[in-house]
């Protein structure tokens, strides 16, 4: 009982808790009817992590489709040199380099928002910092010792870590910027947001549809409850 409620208090436990030894998530500010932010994020997707990760779920049809974008426009823009339009976003990648590189093979990220929350991808995005003893020379604050290199490090350019001493241990408290990159803190952040709301959509392609038809769902069950209750009251009126 007692490991039980243990583990009950542990899941009421905010994620910020758990977002590096002292850093708190960054708030994501995605919206899936910006199409615009979501066109934009395909495209950085593409071209900074698609080397790696797949989103097997998604054609750039869907793309095309979900963003009220031509086709044409949608393979000339966001999808790389060479693929159809449907064809779905998988990586070049095999499986057999994956693993010589990185030790194992970057996950699919059709699933990444739903399963760890826009939040916390926003916040490790843009948490990697220069960390010598790590075999790629950087770190994460969100995700200590994660097996990737930083992604954008060119837009983004190099942070350190500072730290400071919680109950005996070092945590890291803030990231400064020790080397700038193509793009200034505000433009950067913006790019990984839009970033962050295509990894949203793709969980959930279907997201506003849903949303919106559940208030027709709601309003429907309201009147069927009305109407249930009133037949109700007419049937066991004699009754009473």
């Amino acid at each position: 009982m007692k490991k039980l409620l243990q583990s009950c208090l542990l899941l009421l436990m905010p994620l910020g808790v758990f977002a590096g030894g002292g850093m708190d998530l960054d708030s994501a500010d995605y919206d899936l009817s910006d199409t615009k932010s979501l066109e934009n994020g395909a495209y950085l997707y593409v071209q900074y992590c698609l080397g790696c990760h797949s989103t097997k779920y998604i054609r750039y049809l869907n793309l095309a489709d979900d963003f009220g974008i031509k086709q044409q426009e949608i393979l000339e823009k966001v999808a790389p040199e060479g693929a159809g339009i449907y064809d779905k976003m998988l990586t070049a990648m095999n499986g057999h380099d994956a693993k010589k590189w990185f030790g194992t093979q970057p996950p699919d990220l059709s699933l990444i928002a739903r399963s760890r929350g826009a939040d916390w991808l926003y916040s490790y995005l843009k948490g990697f910092y220069i960390d010598p003893a790590r075999p790629l020379g950087v770190n994460n604050a969100i995700y200590p010792d994660v097996g990737m290199p930083n992604p954008l490090w060119k837009l983004q350019g190099k942070q350190k870590a500072v730290y400071k001493t919680v109950d005996g241990q070092e945590v890291i408290t803030e990231l400064v910027t020790e080397e700038r990159g193509t793009m200034s803190a505000e433009e950067f952040d913006k790019s990984v947001n839009d970033i962050v709301n295509f990894l949203v959509y793709a969980g959930e392609p279907i997201q506003l549809e849903r949303i919106s038809m559940g208030k027709y769902v709601l309003f429907f069950i309201l009147i069927f409850g009305v109407i249930a209750y009133l037949l109700k009251k007419e049937y066991w009126k004699d009754i009473h």
